[in-house]
């Protein structure tokens, strides 16, 4: 089947149908902005018939019952369901008529029907019409008028998706069907023929796929909190599901029920061990009808095989005609349609004849409902042709099946009710009730609970008044029929319930939807697959099966754990859970599904069969694995309610789940959520943002931070994936005790008694595995970087929760991205007679991991970056060398470290038998940018997918280094050298205020600023002294970066040579300076390695920065332009109001002039050249380059320069308090965009 081509059409029929239709509309004076009288007699000079003028009130009506937009799409619906099934009826010769409607015998747009015209026998047609259109040559007009005969004759069978055309759905039937371009046209040339062969499959996915537009248009509503309404809920949540697991459901429900019931006729509908075999390996017969997908029972204990043999007697002594079964969700009817060839399998082995058992299924078994008018037609159509497929006659035994659309009562006929009611008390009763449940129903759908009635007088009624002539007869049968048919459906039990529900979190859910499912369903509340597990779970009869596909959250989350107890009430038989991308149409991770068949029947101690699929990463995949009877598990429900919150834990042994009735953490330790501020743009900085003087790094206590005056405090707010120590980034306002974040409305500041105590915090969000890190004193913590503070064993407990063991069980307790308090206290807690050993390692690892954190200029702790770090002169590759051995040992260090750990706490809980100590080298969380690693692959297939992401090695299996990126470390601390943040004669910060000031006397630099004490006179204070500096830095810092050389004795291609040439010696300058550009660029430069930095210093280095400080740069490039014009680099921490005119005027208006006068040389040179032609052919074009970069530098510098000027005028104070990004907005017309 070709499914892009189904796709490509569906997407498109709507689009086009809905315009059109549109269109039609305009004729009659009806637009989405404007409708004419809705009784007018004509309309833009055309005068209406009178059916025309009655459709047209009709559809007026419709409008401002539904909207313009609602109603356009549900006739441009209605004619897309039409078209498609009439193709299908066509390609498979169900036609009664046996012309087709839209090709001729050979497959070619010419349809048969008009041809034919003339021959035609169908009910309502009128041939002298026939005649004179035929004879007008109004061969559009013919056609349409054929097609909507043709629909009506169909009306006698299939009434529930051909409906009288009588309607305003007559009316606004597309014109120019005939066209090339058509809606059918397109519909014949892009769809195969042979894709019609299969009712099932092509109207499921023509379902799909028409409503995939609309499903991404609710879905971008969504995220502007738009809820989706009871008119989208259809296109929401619909998803075609895989025929595989349609076959699963099936088979071990309705299937099973009748197995069990009547073992003899095993060997006619099992396949045999060969046939399963052959099946499993892709030999499959069309004609094979065998339930490959059904799953023996488990053995199980005599106590439980006795209830068994209890419920089996109940199921011997039904027939097959007795069966009841629904899907309450039924979509395009696929399971619907599977029902049935599994029904008439048990009915031949019951030995029904053909026509029978196909009159019986639809009369008496058969059930199906859907929320969505349209999808009830396709499941009734699909219904319908499955039954013509086995009877040829079918069509002609008057016989309709039990496939409703839900209906509300909101405008049902007064007048219309007490006509059939009749005066009849017990009637009055039971349809003021029916009435009254169904209000809204579109609203709730199938999860609406309908109280049963006295079905038969009621429909005894409707037979009564079938041929009475009261004007009330035809609105009693058109309105209140369906009404007492769905109430029935919805009010009476099934043997066997199957259906996939669909998928909605409460958040998404209308008010009224809402609210209904927390008075109804308080157990599962959160998702409405929840809520229709529970339901389904009360349509079923009492040993009766439900079979369904959901999302498997429900097996896992906190919020469904009183759902999850309801299991103690049923028996899991099978499970095949699924996991991501069970579903071909939806990549990623977000739908993750499980697939599944309960037995209402309490069966303690009973073995459930689970296939564990979650590995496989594609559809096709999951199936293979289903049938190869891999990773099968046996799993008593029992053993659940072992395990904190009783998730489905069926993959566990015994030994595992019997962990959790140990001590766990929360006996040891306090976890907290911790504060939400209201506001983080207004509290929270990161820590290089803001004066150093005002952060306090070591507060004990909340105590010691008030008195200390300061304002600026650590906080741990989560992070990327990073164990043992680090994420140290932020910085919150806590000054006097948080007095301002206790006046935001939206704050919460919970976990007090634990601010600034030392402990171990993880990311509340994570999308692998969770990672844990030690904290000192003095850190506060955020809601998404929770926290706990053990009265004891610190390390002991950080060891344990960093290793593989305790990502087992977290994914056992907790699979979500968000790792809760509650899960985590719950981790179980045993101890061994290795506790020194392991606090040795843990204690290794925090070290370790704060060094390597501490080597980069991002860390408070950060002191001298490590390639300049030696007490003597050495080069820069011997350097580079001497830091990669260092890391490269530190790294296995840890490595060892984490598998010893893994493999002594396997020991202490006994898993030595389940568990391996092996550490990928990827889950080392050191040297994240510092080593080569792959690229996370879009896709990857199920074997390679576990390298994804993964390091890089060389052919020795060792680690690699990324040199560019160990060199740009070195660059950016050499340019705050440059810039006085750093020294290499100091180590740790050396200006780092905004009153920080540069003095250089005496052979000594000092820093000096005011005193943060009780200063009334501004009085200074001396920071940082340094006695013979052997680099200073630029004066104020600001330094321009131009691409001309020679113009500034203090740009910053100078000052880093000269930066590298005092650390690592003159006398290898140019080795060093090779090194350097290598790493850069790559052996294979052509520019002098000069060139390659300057390249770098000039259009890279800042993007690089801004991402290195998380869009929050600390270094400014002030520039011109794309051209690169002019470029000045400035230290936000050294900023003043007069630094915008210093550049002005010591740089940009020098650097204009200097530019000007090569300008002028030029001109003059390439002028006098035209006389004198003394230049060559070579320099001739490089200088006339040169001369139009300069013009094109100079035209955006002159621009610029009138721009700066008007800022330098304002003396633009900043507050570095404000952060960056407050501060750099001010200036965004000056500095190079954050991206």
């Amino acid at each position: 089947m070709d499914k892009n081509a189904i796709k490509k059409f569906a997407v498109w029929a709507r689009t086009e149908l809905i315009a059109r239709v549109s269109l039609k509309g305009v004729e009659y004076g009806i637009t989405e902005d404007n409708i004419e009288d809705a009784n007018a007699d004509s309309v833009g000079g055309k005068v209406l018939t009178a059916d025309e003028k009655k459709q047209r009130q009709a559809l007026i009506a419709e409008i401002n019952d539904k909207g313009y937009k609602q109603v356009m799409e549900e006739v441009a619906y209605t004619w897309f369901n039409r078209f498609s099934a009439l193709r299908f009826m066509e390609v498979n010769g169900y036609l009664p008529s046996h012309v087709r409607v839209f090709t001729d015998e050979e497959n070619n747009f010419k349809p048969q029907i008009i041809t034919e015209a003339i021959h035609l026998d169908l009910d309502g047609l009128d041939m002298e019409k026939v005649y004179e259109l035929k004879d007008a040559e109004k061969t559009e007009e013919l056609y349409k008028y054929l097609l909507i005969v043709q629909c009506n004759a169909l009306n006698k069978i299939l009434p529930g998706m051909f409906q009288k055309i009588a309607d305003y759905t007559e009316l606004l039937l597309p014109d120019n069907l005939l066209r090339e371009g058509s809606v059918i046209q397109q519909m014949i040339e892009l769809i195969p023929e042979d894709d019609w062969k299969d009712a099932v499959q092509i109207i499921g996915w023509l379902y799909q796929y028409y409503n995939s537009e609309k499903k991404d248009d609710v879905f971008a509503a969504l995220k502007k909190n738009v809820k989706i309404t009871k008119e989208n809920i259809p296109a929401a949540t619909q998803l075609f599901t895989p025929d595989w697991i349609v076959r699963y459901m099936v088979e071990n429900s309705l299937g099973r029920l009748w197995l069990e019931g009547h073992p003899d006729v095993k060997e006619q509908l099992l396949p045999t061990e060969e046939e399963q075999s052959a099946y499993a390996a892709g030999n499959r017969d069309p004609e094979d009808t065998k339930w490959h997908y059904y799953l023996e029972e488990a053995e199980q204990e005599p106590e439980v095989q006795t209830q068994l043999a209890e419920i089996r007697k109940e199921y011997a002594a039904l027939t097959p005609d007795q069966l009841k079964v629904i899907d309450p969700c039924s979509g395009s009817g696929h399971i619907l349609a599977y029902m049935f060839d599994v029904l008439m399998k048990i009915y031949e082995s019951y030995g029904y004849t053909t026509r029978e058992a196909v009159a019986s299924i639809v009369e008496n078994n058969l059930y199906g409902l859907d929320i969505d008018d349209r999808a009830a037609q396709l499941a009734y159509f699909a219904v319908m042709m499955k039954a013509r497929q086995y009877d040829r006659r079918f069509f002609s035994r008057g016989i309709q099946p039990h496939v409703y659309a839900i209906v509300e009562s909101n405008h049902v006929d007064k007048f219309a009710v007490d006509y059939f009611c009749n005066g009849d008390m017990k009637l009055t009763a039971s349809m003021d009730t029916i009435i009254k449940e169904l209000h809204d129903a579109k609203e709730y759908g199938s999860i609406l609970t309908v109280t049963p009635q006295d079905w038969s007088a009621l429909y005894d009624r409707f037979a009564e008044i079938t041929e009475d002539i009261n004007m009330s007869r035809e609105t009693a049968l058109r309105e209140l029929l369906p009404l007492v048919q769905v109430a029935e459906a919805l009010a009476q039990k099934y043997d066997v319930v199957v259906t996939n529900p669909p998928y909605m979190g409460a958040s998404s859910m209308g008010s009224n939807l809402t609210n209904y499912a927390k008075k109804q369903y308080p157990d599962s509340k959160s998702d409405l697959f929840a809520i229709f597990i529970d339901h389904c779970e009360q349509m079923t009869r009492k040993n009766g099966f439900q079979a369904m596909i959901t999302q498997h959250t429900w097996m896992f989350l906190s919020s469904f754990e009183k759902l999850r107890a309801k299991l103690r009430n049923i028996c899991v038989v099978n499970m095949a859970h699924l996991g991501a991308r069970a579903f071909e149409e939806i990549g990623g991770e977000v739908v993750q599904t499980t697939s599944f068949v309960f037995r209402k029947a309490v069966l303690n101690n009973h073995n459930g069969v689970y296939c564990r699929l979650v590995e496989s990463t594609t559809q096709q995949a999951k199936e293979d694995r289903f049938l190869s009877k891999r990773n099968r598990y046996i799993a008593q429900q029992i053993k659940f309610l072992k395990i904190p919150g009783n998730p489905l834990a069926y993959w566990v042994s015994d030994k595992f789940a019997n962990l959790f009735e140990k001590e766990c953490v929360r006996d040891v330790a306090t976890a907290c959520i911790g504060m939400r501020t209201g506001n983080n743009d207004r509290f929270l900085r990161l820590w290089y943002e803001v004066k150093n003087s005002n952060i306090y790094f070591s507060s004990s206590s909340r105590e010691t931070s008030s008195l200390s005056g300061k304002k600026w405090f650590p906080y741990n707010k989560g992070g990327d994936y990073r164990k043992w120590f680090g994420n140290n980034n932020y910085l919150v306002d806590w000054e006097n005790n948080g007095l301002r974040i206790k006046s935001e409305k939206n704050h919460c500041a919970r976990g007090k008694e634990n601010y600034f105590n030392s402990g171990i915090t993880w990311s509340d969000i994570t999308s692998g595995k969770p990672s844990f890190r030690f904290f000192s004193e003095g850190y506060l913590f955020d809601a998404s970087g929770p926290s706990f503070f053990p009265r004891e064993e610190a390390r002991y407990i950080l060891a344990l929760v960093n290793t593989d063991l305790v990502y087992r069980i977290l994914s056992l307790i907790n699979p979500t991205i968000h790792l809760q308090i509650r899960n985590f206290s719950s981790l179980p807690l045993l101890r061994g007679n290795t506790k020194n050993s392991i606090d040795v390692l843990a204690q290794q690892n925090i070290s370790i991991a704060k060094s390597e954190w501490d080597s980069r200029e991002t860390s408070w702790d950060f002191t001298k970056n490590q390639l300049a770090v030696s007490n003597e002169q050495v080069e820069i590759k011997e350097a580079y060398n001497k830091y990669c051995d260092y890391w490269k040992e530190k790294f296995f260090e840890m490595h060892r470290n984490e598998e010893e750990l893994n493999r002594l706490f396997i020991e202490i809980y006994g898993l030595q038998d389940e568990m391996t100590p092996d550490v990928d080298l990827k889950d080392i969380t050191l040297l994240k940018k510092e080593l080569l690693r792959r690229k996370s692959a879009k896709k990857a297939t199920e074997e390679d997918e576990a390298e994804e992401a993964g390091l890089i090695l060389d052919d020795k299996g060792e680690i690699q280094f990324n040199k560019e990126e160990v060199i740009k470390q070195l660059i950016s601390y050499a340019i705050g050298c440059n810039m006085g943040r750093y020294s290499i004669d100091k180590e740790g910060l050396v200006i780092a205020n905004s009153d920080d000031k540069l003095i250089v006397e005496s052979g000594q630099l000092k820093v000096v600023g005011v005193s943060p004490l009780a200063n009334p006179n501004n009085e200074t204070e001396i920071r940082h002294t340094i006695p013979n500096p052997t680099f200073i830095p630029d004066a104020y810092g600001i330094i321009p970066v131009v691409s001309e050389d020679g113009i500034f004795t203090n740009d910053l291609l100078t000052r880093f040579i000269e930066f590298v040439g005092t650390v690592y010696g003159k006398d290898t300058l140019k080795e060093n300076l090779d090194f350097i550009a290598c790493a850069l660029e790559g052996k294979d430069s052509v520019d002098s390695p000069k060139e390659t930095i300057k390249k770098y210093l000039l259009k890279d280095f800042i993007t690089d920065h801004i991402q290195r400080y998380s869009k929050r740069p600390i270094y400014w490039m002030f520039n011109s332009g794309k051209e690169n014009g002019f470029n000045c680099l400035v230290y936000m921490h050294r900023y003043n109001p007069m630094t915008i005119a210093q550049i002005r005027t010591d740089y940009l208006l020098h650097y204009q002039g200097i530019l000007e006068n090569m300008r002028n040389n030029i001109e003059n040179e390439l002028e006098q050249n035209e006389t004198e032609n003394f230049l060559s052919a070579s320099d001739k074009k490089e200088k006339s380059k040169k001369l139009k970069d300069l013009s094109s530098s100079l035209n955006e510098i002159s621009k610029y320069a009138i721009l700066i000027k008007d800022y330098a005028d304002r003396k633009i104070p900043i507050d570095l308090d404000d952060g960056v990004a407050v501060n750099y907005a001010k200036f965004k017309d000056l500095l190079v965009k954050i991206k």
